[in-house]
């Protein structure tokens, strides 16, 4: 089946610049020109939040994985923090000097990763919000950072036509991919890691196994291509296009599937949610788009699975090895699912309570930072006040 428009958000003012989906698929974030962050929520009696909060553009949303806290990045120079709630108090982050073009949570929810105009991809703990430490080997602009699904390796994009691949324990580049006859907008890692995606002015996306560092698939487009994201099986990528079309490509039959019109103006960002029934667009026309996936009923089955059996306890995904040979996924004949056991539910469970725990300590850290910057300026205040009791006292006694 196609996939269809499900729900149309309005009410952003300028260019939308990124979209991504909460974990439970409750809510979806976009960030727009217009300098705001917004929570739209898909149910539609719920109305949406509008964080307002950066200086200039927003230029990049993401949700971390518990879905407790909404990243973005913006041309204020500055990374924030939300909470996304009726609130939407948040914190700032600074430590780049341009535009932050990009945001990216770890798999765990204890790092972040951003990419900006400055040339560099700088990594921060999310707890402490604390610079960590900075890659710059880019010589331009640095379009987009993502952390790779076991957390060790990151993947940076820039307009130096390179992809670069780093390690993060090291913090050395391991391998620059330097294939793009233009600049690099976008680039992700496949769900199984082995593999990565990126998205260039020169109308093309490419596919690279990054054990090899060969390059594996080429799609030639007609236009500029801006954003991309892996459907969680790994079978299927979404692409957002100058020409305003959104483009369902098959991975392992190497071809375009689907060609999708519904915005005017190009289609800037695109995002699967975390299950791949649906994804999101956003474009130059101000608009938010739903739309539900419809063709990948036996690849939702294994994402499914393979989601319910990858949750180990530290929230580390492993790799799909059986399944994967350098990125193509090999449809395996489907055995009958005998009902899940007692384990499977205990593991499930387990997982949810963690998961829960982990949004309660989001929620505590973003709540002790606000409270620290509270106390911080109420000190200053303190300050100024004595100081000025001081000059009063003694313009009394001179």
């Amino acid at each position: 089946e196609d996939p269809s428009l499900e729900r149309h958000f309005k009410g952003h003012r300028d260019a939308v610049t990124s979209v991504d989906f909460s974990l439970n698929k409750k809510q979806l974030a976009s960030g727009s020109m217009d300098s705001s962050v917004m929570i739209w929520n898909m149910k539609p009696q719920i109305r949406a939040y509008r964080f307002v909060g950066h200086k200039d553009a927003v230029m990049c949303v993401q949700f971390s994985p518990s879905g407790h806290l909404v990243a973005s990045g913006s041309r204020d120079k500055t990374v924030r923090l939300w909470v996304p709630s009726v609130k939407g108090e948040s914190t700032a982050f600074k430590a780049h000097t341009a535009t932050v073009r990009s945001v990216h949570f770890s798999s765990d929810g204890q790092s972040l990763v951003t990419a900006s105009d400055d040339k560099t991809v700088k990594v921060w703990t999310v707890h402490r919000q604390k610079f960590l430490f900075s890659l710059s080997q880019h010589i331009n602009w640095v379009r987009c950072a993502r952390f790779s699904p076991d957390g060790r390796l990151i993947v940076s994009a820039s307009d130096d036509k390179t992809v670069k691949l780093w390690d993060k324990t090291s913090r050395e580049c391991i391998h620059s991919f330097c294939e793009h006859g233009g600049f690099v907008n976008h680039v992700d890692f496949h769900p199984s890691g082995t593999c990565i995606a990126a998205a260039g002015t020169d109308n093309t996306v490419k596919v690279w196994d990054v054990r090899m560092n060969r390059l594996l698939q080429h799609y030639q487009g007609n236009a500029v291509v801006n954003s991309l994201s892996f459907h969680p099986s790994g079978n299927y990528l979404v692409t957002a296009s100058n020409d305003s079309t959104l483009k369902i490509l098959d991975l392992l039959e190497g071809r375009l599937l689907y060609t999708l019109h519904g915005h005017q103006g190009p289609a800037t960002c695109v995002a699967f949610s975390r299950t791949g029934d649906l994804f999101a667009s956003g474009g130059s026309d101000e608009q938010v788009m739903v739309w539900k996936t419809n063709f990948d009923a036996a690849d939702r089955d294994d994402v499914l699975k393979t989601q319910k059996s990858s949750m180990n306890v530290d929230g580390a995904q492993p790799t799909l090895q059986s399944e994967m040979d350098c990125g193509v996924h090999v449809k395996k004949t489907k055995t009958q699912d005998p009902g899940r056991n007692p384990v499977q539910q205990e593991e499930t469970a387990l997982a949810n309570t963690l998961e829960h725990i982990m949004g309660q300590l989001d929620v505590l850290t973003q709540t002790v930072s606000i409270l620290e910057q509270r106390l911080t300026l109420t000190e200053d205040k303190l300050k100024e006040c004595l100081e000025n009791q001081q000059k009063i006292i003694q313009s009394k006694m001179s």
